[in-house]
């Protein structure tokens, strides 16, 4: 009981926080300096618990602020903090309410089945093929049999793709707006080749 009211709290107060002063976030991750990398790095893992402003705004913002390399760092940092949290919580505080949301999407279910057989490449994978939402894959790997270390690499090093091309292109949207969107572009283009060629079920809708 405690471990969830632990839970509970952790999650109001990440998501009150970062709606609630979100906009003084944003100006002070403008600002620069290291209060500035801080904020981009919390607002980052709230982001991860809930959208509360968009992941790629704050991405093309780092890189705008930061430089490419310096925003991809805290971008990553950033969405590996919220990333493994949420993990934890699933595991050791929301377990049985958890189960109960999963249970109700069978198609869900059998994507955990293939995280307990082969944790990391189904991690890599779904990080670097989103076709699950994040926060639901955080979940469902809390749930299942994944160890914390193999979740947390085999999502680091499948974040880093995504995270490489946002900042990319946000950082030259106000220079370069058709680069910027032509970058992102080809990327999820990429992503939907791959996709259909080696996993066309994953397109296949289905049958009530």
């Amino acid at each position: 009981m405690l471990k969830k009211v632990i839970g509970i709290l952790v999650i109001i107060a990440i998501i009150a926080v970062g709606f609630f002063q979100k906009e003084a976030w944003l100006d002070a991750i403008k600002t620069g300096g290291m209060f500035s990398v801080l904020f981009s790095m919390l607002l980052i893992a709230a982001d991860v618990f809930f959208p509360i402003v968009p992941f790629a705004l704050v991405a093309a913002l780092n890189g705008a602020v930061f430089g490419t390399a310096n925003g991809i760092w805290i971008t990553l940092t950033g969405s590996m903090l919220g990333t493994i949290l949420l993990f934890f919580l699933a595991r050791y505080s929301f377990r049985d309410w958890a189960r109960k949301k999963v249970q109700a999407y069978p198609a869900i279910q059998s994507y955990e089945a293939s995280f307990n057989k082969n944790a990391f490449t189904a991690v890599l994978l779904g990080r670097l093929i989103p076709v699950i939402p994040s926060l639901i894959m955080n979940v469902i790997c809390g749930l299942s049999q994944v160890s914390w270390h193999v979740f947390f690499f085999a999502s680091l090093i499948g974040k880093i793709p995504n995270i490489v091309v946002v900042t990319i292109a946000g950082a030259n949207f106000n220079s370069n707006k058709l680069l910027s969107i032509s970058i992102y572009g080809a990327y999820i283009l990429i992503i939907m080749v791959v996709i259909y060629k080696k996993f066309p079920h994953l397109l296949k809708v289905p049958k009530k």
